[in-house]
């Protein structure tokens, strides 16, 4: 009796150890499966990652191409129009050459072909405005250098520092962007009313401390 105890003890441990055994192995399927469950999903967050990377950068191409193919249809001419700009320039030298001719000066040829060079410039004015090329019209205006190049310094009672009073060669744009500036003479202020302007300036910082 007490064999056939011992057996069924330990037919009882043995059955209890094989439950305890499947338990963990079910147990251990269970965190294997969870673990390659964790590494697809973090896969498939890097995968989405990638593409989502991906397709940003093939926008971003896409959009640097469009600015690209836009700006070479809009500015494809700037060289052109640049040089195109040499017409208009010796048609105005053509027109200060005859008018200091004193052979001809106050002739009527003279009169009739100073009338033909305006119509001539005028025409060109007139095309390059519907290109979008357009003089930039500066005098009377204050100096900017983003338009502006001023080539000498002309004093004048009358007007502020910094006024373009000459115009020296016309500046034009083509759209928004700057084909060549306008090179110009500004104003000053006598020296002797340089100095009293800086004086009183002076004057005044001295009683404001």
């Amino acid at each position: 009796m007490e064999k056939e105890q011992n057996l069924g003890d330990k037919e009882s441990l043995s059955e209890d150890q094989k439950n305890k055994d499947a338990s963990n192995e079910v147990v251990s399927q269970n965190i294997d499966q969870k673990s390659e469950e964790k590494n697809s999903e973090e896969k498939i967050s890097e995968l989405e990652d990638k593409i989502a990377r991906t397709l940003a950068e093939m926008e971003n191409q896409r959009r640097r191409f469009e600015k690209e193919k836009e700006e070479a249809f809009e500015y494809g001419g700037f060289v052109f129009a640049k040089e195109a700009l040499n017409l208009i320039d010796n048609l105005e030298r053509s027109k200060q050459i005859l008018t200091n001719d004193e052979t001809i000066k106050n002739s009527e040829a003279l009169k009739k072909t100073l009338e033909h060079l305006d119509i001539i410039n005028k025409d060109l004015i007139s095309i390059f405005a519907k290109n979008n090329i357009r003089p930039i019209e500066c005098l009377n205006k204050k100096l900017d250098p983003n338009f502006h190049q001023a080539m000498m310094e002309i004093e004048d009672n009358e007007k502020e520092s910094g006024t373009i009073i000459q115009e020296i060669q016309k500046g034009f744009t083509i759209k928004d962007r700057l084909l060549r500036p306008s090179l110009v003479g500004v104003s000053k202020k006598p020296d002797n009313e340089e100095n009293d302007k800086k004086n009183k300036e002076n004057k005044q910082n001295l009683e404001n401390k």
